[in-house]
């Protein structure tokens, strides 16, 4: 089959290395054209150094020879073009084209999940799926053994999305879940970056170990208010991209958390990263969904404070110590207490 992965960087790239893996006809596309030159002069993602990209990866910029003929398409670019992306697909998908979304976000503005940006746009013209889970693209590109979720409201279309990725360093997993799955995925960039914020302050592993618990523990309540499933969390999709985005070396946003913490202005971490902190974004879309949905999410809503009100990290987590006694267990069907 032939499957276009659209975004060229780290995952994207990442995810045309698998598919070609796997057997399938690749096309890489980047929306830039000097982009696309380099990568096909050079065979070589920068952002995956040592990384060869074979000849038969078709490393192109136009969207429509991009995804002609294509049966699947794999959208791998950043949260903010997302929208933008399935606009200009629209009209270039055949009739029943699976399209996954591999990234991992909420739409800053319109606080609105990635597959309900493309099922709008999309329409019935295309099966979508959501692909998340502790998934480094600098492991994955490098065949190191990994695992991830794929999920659909049609468990038919999930198991297609496992059958084109699956291989023997992938283990690719079915949910219909999609709720849990994209929350789990967006919402754990924010925790990674409370996380890397206090190890900037010199805080320890028991501060890591608290914000990643709490943290998840206020992820699963916005999501079974959203009608997401709260074992969802405690899963891949949950759990295991929190623990490895929190503590991995790979991780852009536990790396701009801790020089935030060292001192450094939000919007200055974002550049010294190189890349796009998906946790940015993720945490203005916690907040409003949060107020939505009546749910209190302290370590995200504190985590917003530092980056977009400039408010100083060691006074948010006194605040955070602070807070009220609580119980840690469950105080009404299926809510986790934070």
């Amino acid at each position: 089959m032939k499957v276009s992965v659209l975004g060229s960087g780290a995952w994207g790239t990442a995810t045309a290395l698998l598919l070609r893996d796997n057997g399938h006809s690749v096309a890489l596309w980047s929306k830039y054209d000097d982009e696309a030159e380099v990568l096909r002069k050079t065979r070589e993602n920068p952002l995956l150094e040592g990384v060869k990209i074979p000849e038969d990866i078709n490393v192109v910029s136009d969207l429509a020879q991009a995804v002609r003929d294509a049966g699947a398409v794999m959208i791998a670019v950043p949260s903010f073009a997302i929208r933008e992306t399935a606009e200009a697909l629209k009209d270039k998908i055949a009739h029943g084209c699976i399209v996954s979304c591999m990234s991992k976000g909420i739409e800053k503005d319109t606080s609105s999940m990635f597959t309900t940006i493309l099922d709008g746009t999309l329409g019935e013209k295309a099966l979508i799926a959501s692909i998340s889970g502790p998934t480094h693209a600098e492991e994955v590109s490098r065949r190191i053994p990994s695992a991830c979720v794929a999920a659909s409201v049609d468990i038919a279309v999930a198991e297609r999305v496992q059958c084109l990725l699956m291989n023997e360093y992938l283990r690719v997993y079915t949910s219909t879940d999609v709720i849990g799955a994209e929350l789990g995925g967006a919402l754990k960039n924010v925790i990674a970056l409370s996380v890397g914020i206090c190890q900037g302050l010199g805080f320890g592993d028991n501060t890591v170990a608290m914000l990643m618990t709490r943290g998840l523990a206020e992820i699963a309540e916005l999501c079974v208010k959203m009608g997401g499933r709260k074992e969802t969390l405690a899963g891949l999709t949950g759990l295991g991209d929190l623990i490895v985005t929190c503590v991995s070396r790979h991780s852009r946003n536990r790396r701009a958390g801790e020089l935030i913490g060292k001192g450094m202005p939000a919007l200055a971490a974002m550049h010294e990263v190189g890349a796009v902190v998906e946790g940015y974004y993720a945490a203005n879309a916690a907040v409003k969904l949060a107020e939505q949905m009546d749910v209190d999410m302290p370590i995200s809503g504190e985590t917003y404070k530092v980056l977009y009100e400039g408010k100083s990290p060691m006074t948010s987590m006194k605040e955070l110590m602070d807070r009220r006694r609580k119980s840690e267990l469950p105080t009404g069907e299926g809510a986790w207490v934070t």
